[in-house]
């Protein structure tokens, strides 16, 4: 029973039987009163369809012979038995006048509904026990005109009866035909939703058997998804997560070979130079050339610990972010500010493009002037000396540009697409190749987007923020 194939199975079993109890216990009974209830309807009916005849001859005050003729004609007629009773209205009491079946002396029956009908002067219908069984009978009173009083009063009353056993009979049928149905129906139930719950269950043991094997890292295996159902669904959504999980996974390879070589490279060069700077032989112009490249690696390396410690921090959720009211235009002056030893080494010019009216939005300045740095460190990084750089900020249709341009060789257009991924560089200057990536997560978590336009002689990297 602890298995889902059991406990379906078990479930749809249940299900069919309650509602077979119910049909049962709710129904069957009530389907025999309804019956029952149709009967003595049709007897009423019958009663006033059939009666005018009986009154009538008893108005006209016709001898007892032929009153049993009219009484036996309408009960042939009606299909029913049809007896006619007199009213003593003085103790008040009904007595037989005639009946159908020529019995005046009829001992098994009570015919309570013919004085009930004397007593209320209205159609009554009822049923009771007698020799040959439930019978039910309805019956209609006569009205005469009072010779004394002159008032209408009720003169004779005829009952219509037969009996029902066979509605009993009817039920009885129905419920052993509906029990043998019944019967059928759990077992075709009980085997239905046992294959059912079998086939369930065989499609979530696939599920599991695929999730296994990815969560040992086999992302090779493939999610069945072999129909549109809620477990067809399941498995779609499953199948699409392996595959995220597969290019994460060949993402984090492929970072860390390349993290590994950008690391080994200036391990390399440090090894190397150290061991020039053991050799006593070397002068002192060119142990001060070599303790010069010491310190450049040392940068780099630095650099590259920092590119990598942010990239990773933006990668899991955990940088936080302080906005503020912002100008940009003066964070823009600032950033540039900064740069003008590297703009005087690299023998270039940065032209500020600013509006005169401040440029405000709602950011982390500290993180915007952090894209703008890696924006123009890559335009002076990956130019040729003597290349001038914009820079430029803008607010139109509720959105803040920030851009950096420089007039440079521009950007292959086969790599663009890839320009903000880890670790991709356009050519072979000493960048870690992580400056981009970090800034388009910033740009991302800051709920806007960085771009960029390439093409000879002109690139420009656009930030854009929500105003």
């Amino acid at each position: 029973m602890g298995s889902l194939r059991n406990r379906l199975a078990f479930i749809v079993l249940l299900i069919v039987m309650g509602a077979v109890a119910v049909v049962l216990v709710g129904v069957l009974p009530r389907l025999e009163a309804d019956l029952r209830d149709e009967a003595l309807h049709g007897l009423g009916d019958d009663a006033r369809r059939y009666a005018p005849q009986i009154k009538a001859a008893v108005d006209r005050g016709v001898d007892a012979p032929k009153v049993d003729g009219v009484v036996r004609d309408t009960a042939d007629r009606a299909g029913a038995r049809v007896t006619l009773f007199g009213v003593n209205r003085a103790v008040p009491k009904t007595y037989i006048v005639s009946d159908s079946t020529r019995e005046n002396r009829i001992s098994d029956l009570q015919f309570e509904v013919a004085a009930e009908a004397a007593r209320r002067g209205a159609m009554v219908t009822g049923t009771e026990a007698g020799d040959a069984g439930r019978i039910g009978e309805a019956a209609l009173p006569l009205f005469t005109r009072d010779a004394t009083t002159g008032r209408r009063v009720v003169g004779s009353v005829v009952v219509f009866s037969a009996p029902l056993n066979d509605l009993t009979d009817q039920v009885g049928l129905v419920r052993d035909r509906m029990l043998v149905a019944a019967l059928v129906a759990i077992l075709a139930a009980a085997l239905a939703g046992w294959l059912v719950a079998r086939a369930l269950a065989w499609r979530v043991r696939r599920i599991e058997q695929v999730a296994g094997r990815v969560a040992q890292g086999d992302f090779e295996a493939r999610f069945p998804v072999d129909a549109s159902d809620e477990l067809g669904q399941l498995a779609w959504t499953l199948d699409h997560m392996r595959r995220q999980l597969a290019e994460l996974d060949s993402a984090r390879k492929r970072f860390i070979a390349t993290a590994s070589h950008e690391l080994r490279t200036p391990l390399f060069s440090l090894g190397g130079f150290l061991e020039l700077l053991e050799d006593e032989d070397v002068d002192e112009e060119d142990r001060r050339r070599f303790l010069a490249q010491l310190r450049q690696q040392v940068i780099r390396l630095q650099k590259l610990a920092t590119d990598l410690l942010d990239l990773s921090r933006l990668e899991a959720g955990s940088l936080e972010l302080r906005p503020e009211p912002t100008d940009v235009g003066t964070l823009a002056r600032a950033v540039a500010t900064e740069f003008t030893p590297a703009l005087s080494a690299h023998d270039a010019h940065l032209e500020l493009r600013l509006p005169p009216q401040p440029v405000e939005v709602q950011c982390d300045p500290d993180r915007v002037a952090q894209v703008m740095r890696i924006l123009i460190d890559n335009a002076i990084t990956h130019t040729p000396p003597g290349t001038d750089l914009v820079l430029s900020a803008s607010r139109r249709d509720g959105t803040v540009r920030l851009g950096v341009g420089d007039f440079g060789p521009g950007i292959h257009r086969t790599m663009l697409p890839r320009i903000f991924e880890p670790f991709v560089t356009t050519d072979d200057a000493q960048g870690s190749g992580l400056g981009l990536a970090i800034a388009r997560e910033l740009a991302e978590r800051m709920d806007g987007r960085l771009a960029v336009e390439s093409q000879p002689g002109r690139t420009t990297f656009t930030l854009e923020l929500p105003a």
